[in-house]
């Protein structure tokens, strides 16, 4: 009894119940703030728009927790009897020591602010920095984080990234080379191309008409005709392996020949 009086006792205490209640007041708050932040900044038409925005909420997100953590720091020493007023007068001083102190915190949020409005990169970007190339997934006051197609997560400060390759902003052009035995006649080949562009066309993510661009080259043992069609810049890779899929299944149903090397295999026997 005389434990759960004493365990009683200590919670009934101003200095214990009220910083739970701050701490629960103050993530409430938060949760809140985040919301609202998200319900103003208007969503965007395109996809860039939506991925700055999403960017911007993130990092007025991050600035709303720090601030968060400043007030219930203070309200909690304030619950505790320390002179909140005398501390704060006292931090022009403390201020600019922290300010020497954290001149590079200081030059990474100036960073992050001045990628976000020179639209250098938004989260959702693919990006390549130095020899890492990978979409950016986040992007903080002081950090951004870019990961690989492979899962590596690379963490770089804002304050470093002086020089940085965007491959995101502008759609990709995907060029298509299609071998075609010489024995099959171009007329019916081109036939076959104008309903490959179409079923491209009808993949999404296509930017423009997909274009037949004619007959690339002559190869010892192939006729190649090449097509292109713009796509987005992360949807590249995937979108030409369907591509070359609609290339195939439709050379197969016209009965179009792809040509491959051929090896003949003789076993002594005279030719």
């Amino acid at each position: 009894m005389k434990l759960i009086e004493g365990v009683f006792s200590f919670l009934a205490k101003k200095e214990v119940y009220g910083l739970a209640i701050i701490i629960f007041l103050g993530l409430i708050l938060y949760y809140l703030g985040k919301i609202v932040i998200e319900k103003i900044i208007i969503s965007g038409k395109t996809d860039f728009e939506r991925k700055k925005r999403n960017t911007i909420v993130k990092l007025i997100s991050n600035i709303f927790r720090y601030v968060i953590y400043i007030l219930i720091i203070l309200t909690a020493l304030n619950l505790y009897g320390v002179d909140t007023k005398a501390l704060l007068a006292s931090l022009g001083v403390v201020g600019a020591v922290l300010g020497l102190a954290l001149q590079d915190t200081i030059k990474d949020f100036i960073s992050g602010i001045t990628i976000i409005m020179d639209n250098f990169f938004v989260v959702g970007d693919t990006v390549t920095y130095q020899d890492f190339t990978g979409e950016v997934i986040d992007m903080g006051l002081k950090t951004t984080k870019i990961k690989k197609v492979s899962g590596e997560v690379f963490v770089i400060a804002n304050r470093n990234i002086d020089a940085i390759i965007n491959i995101s902003q502008k759609p990709a052009t995907i060029v298509i080379d299609i071998p075609t035995a010489y024995e099959v006649k171009t007329n019916i080949v081109e036939k076959t191309i104008t309903k490959i562009l179409e079923e491209i066309k009808k993949m999404e993510g296509v930017k423009k008409e997909p274009q037949y661009l004619g007959i690339s080259s002559l190869d010892e043992s192939s006729v190649n005709y090449t097509i292109s069609f713009l796509c987005p810049q992360e949807r590249q890779w995937q979108m030409k392996r369907e591509a070359l899929k609609i290339i195939k299944n439709q050379y197969d149903k016209d009965k179009i020949k792809i040509p491959y090397k051929q090896i003949e295999v003789h076993h002594e026997q005279k030719i």
